[in-house]
């Protein structure tokens, strides 16, 4: 058992020198882990901040050598490719999540677990090149393929964070549901997936953050477009393309745009994530 110390008694210098000590090791730590988050986000607000306007959210990429333009095929065809991850990487990921987590004795578990991992550890140009042979090479290039490319990143990242939000909910609370006669696929729907609400939901933002700025497989599935484009079913832009092929460009209009594009990006990814946790909390 801990003592407590006596009112009124001081440490001694030796203890007093350690707690000092590691309270320093702690703040430098701490220092250390947040101070490139923090020269991230100066560094593209200063750099990125003053190529932000109007045209930027409202109009296409000018053509090369022209000045003016804006990244709105960009900012659309990301929310049309991450909508379209999201459906896939809930759906799944969250099954995937329940059956590990409520079904640990069943025969195919160990399997789901192992294809869970090994799609964890595949990098993300990987799978834009099985997507491109299995989509693109037969239907072509469009936002579903790079919708379908992300949802595939984020599935093992659902499964993961849903399994182990899921065990934190009390076994008791199942067997109260079961208690009452109701079979078990209702009392996961009823009981056990609405107390896992906020966890999934913020297992799903972080997922959605991951993937969000990939571009290397949507190079090979949505190729990208200049053009605002609605359609999923047509090669569309997304932010990651449109940052790469402007920091890559020799024009110094293209890279002060990749700047801004990097910065809205971080902000869309923050803004989600604060709505998601503010919409669980009052819940």
């Amino acid at each position: 058992m801990e003592r407590s110390v006596p009112k009124g008694a001081t440490l001694s210098p030796s203890r007093r020198s350690a707690n000092l000590f590691m309270g320093f090791l702690i703040a430098l730590g701490t220092f250390l882990v947040v101070a490139p988050l923090v020269w991230i986000f100066v560094y593209l607000i200063t750099q990125g901040a003053a190529a932000l306007s109007l045209d930027f959210f409202t109009k296409v990429p000018a053509p090369e050598g022209e000045t003016g333009g804006g990244w709105l095929n960009a900012i659309t065809g990301s929310l049309i490719m991450l909508a379209i991850a999201a459906v896939i990487g809930v759906l799944v990921g969250v099954a995937g999540g329940v059956f590990l987590s409520e079904f640990p004795r069943h025969p195919f578990m160990p399997t789901i677990r192992m294809v869970s991992d090994v799609l964890s550890g595949i990098p993300a140009i990987v799978v834009g090149l099985v997507v491109y042979s299995l989509v693109v090479v037969t239907f072509g290039y469009s936002g579903f393929a790079g919708g379908l490319a992300l949802g595939l990143l984020m599935i093992p990242i659902v499964v993961r964070t849903s399994e182990e939000v899921l065990k934190l909910v009390p076994l008791s609370v199942r067997e109260a549901g079961l208690a009452l006669g109701l079979p078990q696929w209702k009392v996961i729907l009823s009981i056990v997936l609405p107390a896992a609400t906020s966890g999934i939901v913020t297992g799903v933002m972080l997922a959605l953050a991951r993937v969000a700025g990939e571009a290397a497989p949507l190079l090979f599935t949505a190729l990208g477009n200049n053009l605002l484009n609605l359609n999923p079913a047509k090669p569309m832009g997304a932010l990651p393309l449109q940052i790469y092929i402007g920091s890559t460009s020799s024009s110094p209009i293209n890279n002060e745009l990749a700047k801004a594009g990097s910065l809205v990006l971080i902000l869309l990814i923050f803004v989600t994530s604060l709505a998601a946790r503010a919409a669980t909390r009052r819940r």
